[in-house]
């Protein structure tokens, strides 16, 4: 098959004649020596798919300081399209006339960016991965992302209250890993959007609806999924195949269980679960993880701990006006 494909390439340029070197097909292939009008066909090794033994490397070498990006000839870039230095794109891409891609970026195979879309530096595309889409208002992501296979990031919002023709946002932070098939969806009006902060592992299959608020440091498992205007605060833990209903509220170092439905607030520090999710008491072993000490579960003064102040704040706040209550107790036996 990759051969084919090679074959196909070089006969859309029959009167070209050039020394392929193209780990993107697997495999380095000679023909002739290249021609210095096209230096865009040599990789260089920053290449995530570049074949550092290659018999070509001395010749990417010389070429890298000359012309350190990689546009694979198959890629489509609109002219007006802005590129940083030392981005790698592979064949069959799509980046559109409105896009801006940061220093080092990298898009593999078949990945495609549309719209007004900014993408900041050092960030991954795997094959399949769609960011942006054609809608008035703006995508951005921070440095250092990794998109996944087929995640679908920055489109339109499902929400049938959306009015063709607003604005819509969506912002994602910086060192966010976003694995396959996973998909974000944009704000559901211009007044609002959909925010991711920094250092999320959003695992395979979790989808985050219009106008959700993701903080930092948080572990979504395979799954999880988010219904609009959902607040997710810093350093929870979702297990798997959860489901999380509209404007509730998961605060700060909390747990919710494996296959839990979560239709009210999940206060911080808690651990939930169950059918209709119930409390089960504090996350103990998240928190000592995170850097609670014994002592601080068991000072008797508790209202001179600040994480216990904030604990009854988040109390609080889940029964104000327009807000869904916590959920209810239940005793975990560990059974």
């Amino acid at each position: 098959m990759a051969a084919a494909t090679n074959s196909i390439l070089l006969k859309l340029k029959p009167k070209i004649k050039i020394k392929i070197c193209n780990p993107l097909f697997g495999y380095p292939r000679s023909n002739s020596s290249a021609s210095p009008s096209i230096p865009h066909l040599f990789s260089t090794t920053t290449l995530p798919y570049a074949d550092a033994d290659s018999d070509c490397s001395s010749e990417i070498k010389a070429t890298a300081d000359a012309n350190p990006n990689f546009i694979h000839p198959s890629t489509d870039v609109h002219p007006n399209a802005i590129i940083g230095h030392g981005v790698s794109v592979g064949p069959f891409c799509t980046i559109g006339s409105s896009v801006k891609l940061g220093n080092g970026c990298r898009l593999y195979p078949g990945s495609h960016v549309f719209g007004n879309t900014e993408i900041g530096d050092h960030c991954l595309l795997m094959p399949g991965a769609v960011v942006g889409d054609h809608l008035p208002g703006r995508t951005v992501l921070g440095c250092n992302n990794v998109i996944g296979h087929h995640a679908v990031i920055g489109v339109k919002c499902q929400d049938l209250k959306y009015k063709p023709g607003d604005e819509c946002f969506l912002h994602i932070g910086d060192n966010n890993e976003i694995r396959e098939h996973t998909s974000i969806h944009r704000s559901s009006k211009s007044s609002d959007k959909t925010v991711i902060g920094d250092n999320n592992l959003i695992m395979g299959s979790c989808h985050i609806a219009h106008d959700c608020n993701i903080g930092n440091n948080n572990i979504f498992a395979n799954n999880t999924l988010l219904a609009g205007h959902v607040v997710v605060e810093d350093y929870t833990h979702t297990a798997g195949a959860i489901v999380v209903h509209q404007f509730c509220h998961i605060g700060s170092f909390s747990f919710v269980g494996g296959g839990s439905v979560v239709s009210q607030d999940v206060p911080k520090y808690t651990m939930v679960v169950g059918e209709r999710a119930e409390l089960r008491g504090l996350n103990l072993e998240g928190l000592r993880r995170n850097g609670f000490t014994a002592t601080e579960e068991e000072d008797k003064e508790l209202g001179k701990i600040t994480a216990v102040c904030t604990m009854i704040q988040s109390l609080r706040d889940s029964f104000a006006q327009n807000r869904r209550g916590i959920c209810k107790f239940r005793y975990f036996s560990g059974s």
